[in-house]
């Protein structure tokens, strides 16, 4: 049976050979201007998309193929008998392969003098759609978007007897939806740098990095009110703050202060002062330059407490009378507000790619922990493990948070080593005095070995929440056993790198 494969590509090497082994598969070949005229001026046979559309390119090449004869024939579902019937009624013709390489836009705007109107014209349209619409029928089209492509089509091709695995085109249209998106993203990205100025930052994590900050929502979330502009490390901050803040949405009044993105103390009290003092209590040299966060409406009397040191920034979901006109005394301070908001995807640029997951928003769930240990948590110390869990969640790997009366007593993170976490938190405990018998201390991953488990029993923890899932968890158990602690286990790892 005759098949059809329709080819508009812009980069023509490799395509010579590959159209000639689709007409040694009975294939018809529709194409388009300059690959029509190639491959044409070759030899190889080929129905014109004009003969198909009944319609000329128009507007210089920028009207193609859009055109009802063409996309109906990638979109019919083979298997939809209704489909197959209009087909049939309006003589159309079915399209089995799309082949389609886009205009290089990313390699001509790389280009230094590139002007925006060349840049426009390599804006693919008809490409990017006859793609879009071949990958969402992938069950009944393939869609090649690559020369690499070619031989491994002919070899599914063969192996099938012509029959195209399902697997297989789920596969093509993954990799065509991928290339759109990096398609429309180089050019997102070109029509920001034409408005940098508007977006730009003084300087990225250090004076001499460039940066830009690019909205999405922000202004949904958030509402400058008072200060400075926000700079790249700043906004770090703002995100560090409001993802941990988050956790408290529902809780009674809780304070944090934030510094390079790392909680440095964080409390819960019978009102938001106590919480703020019991917070700064934590460590009260780090908040100097950092910033402060609260989940309630900040009064005047936290508000005075808070004006006492340098900050950078002060949020809160609203401000109380006579806060601003006192905190605004301060220029440089930013004044944020900030409604509740959880993203549900984040992603992160590395080299040679971009990283995407799905945020870390497992909720406590108290119900679901499982106590290891022969003695079991009071209800006052699974507050405190809730709380310590919350924070965690929030620290740089690895960490280790201790906590006691809803008040962090000592956090430890950012280290290669989860003992010298615990000792780093022990540390900063002692130095401002707190005591730490009696604290409830949360990991963000598993024990190991149980000297991590040791280090936090001898400076005086009773209790421990971490996910559990060591292979040496045994050990962990009896050695939390010997030492008289209660420990439980979430299930759930938050690595924060």
């Amino acid at each position: 049976m005759k098949k059809t494969a329709l080819i508009s590509v812009y980069y023509k090497d490799g395509l010579l050979r590959f159209a000639k082994e689709l007409i040694d598969r009975n294939f018809e070949i529709i194409s388009t201007g300059g690959t029509s005229k190639f491959l044409t001026e070759n030899k190889i046979p080929v129905t014109t998309v004009e003969s198909i559309t009944n319609f000329p390119e128009v507007l210089d090449g920028r009207v193609k193929t859009l055109h009802p004869a063409v996309f109906s024939g990638i979109l019919a579902q083979k298997d939809n008998p209704k489909h197959i019937d209009q087909v049939n009624e309006h003589n159309l013709k079915l399209i089995d392969l799309v082949v389609v390489t886009l205009y290089p836009f990313k390699e001509t705007v790389s280009k230094p003098d590139v002007k925006l109107e060349d840049a426009i014209e390599q804006i693919d349209i008809g490409g990017v759609s006859l793609i879009r619409a071949a990958a969402k029928n992938y069950s009944s089209v393939s869609v090649l978007v690559a020369t690499n492509q070619y031989d491994e089509y002919l070899n599914e091709f063969d192996k099938n007897n012509g029959n195209i695995t399902n697997e297989f085109s789920l596969k093509l249209a993954g990799d065509a939806f991928n290339l759109i998106s990096q398609y429309d993203y180089d050019i997102k990205e070109y029509f920001r740098t034409l408005t940098e100025s508007d977006s730009g930052l003084r300087y990225g994590e250090n004076p001499h990095q460039k940066a830009t900050f690019e909205k999405t929502n922000f202004d949904d979330v958030f509402e400058i009110l008072h200060g400075k502009e926000l700079s790249y490390n700043n906004l770090l901050d703002v995100d560090a703050a409001h993802s941990l803040i988050n956790e408290f949405k529902d809780n009674g009044p809780t304070s944090a202060i934030i510094k390079h993105g790392n909680p440095c103390g964080v409390a819960t009290g019978n009102v938001l002062k106590e919480s703020y003092l019991k917070a700064f209590e934590s460590d009260t040299v780090s908040p100097f330059g950092g910033i402060v966060i609260f989940n309630k409406t900040l009064d005047l009397e936290t508000a005075l407490e808070a004006d006492k040191i340098f900050t950078e920034i002060i949020l809160a979901p609203a401000f109380g009378d006579g806060v601003l006109d006192l905190l605004m005394k301060k220029k440089n301070r930013r004044l944020l507000s900030f409604n509740f908001f959880t993203e549900d995807k984040e992603s992160r640029t590395v080299a040679g790619g971009i990283l995407h997951q799905q945020r870390d928003n497992i909720v406590f769930d108290k119900s679901a922990l499982k106590c290891v240990t022969k003695i079991q948590p009071k209800d006052n110390q699974l507050a405190d493990m809730e709380f310590a869990y919350k924070i965690v969640k929030h620290t740089k790997s690895n960490a280790v948070v201790f906590v006691k009366d809803l008040q962090t007593i000592g956090v430890g993170g950012g280290q290669p080593s989860r003992i010298d976490s615990t000792k780093i938190a022990v540390t900063k405990a002692k130095q401002f005095n707190l005591d730490l018998k009696g604290t409830v201390v949360a990991s963000d991953a598993f024990f190991p070995f149980a000297d991590g488990l040791l280090e936090t029993a001898g400076a005086g923890a009773v209790c421990v929440i971490q996910p559990g899932g060591s292979v040496r968890d045994d050990e962990v158990i009896k050695a939390a056993d010997q030492n008289g602690l209660c420990m439980v286990f979430t299930g759930f790892r938050h690595f924060r790198h």
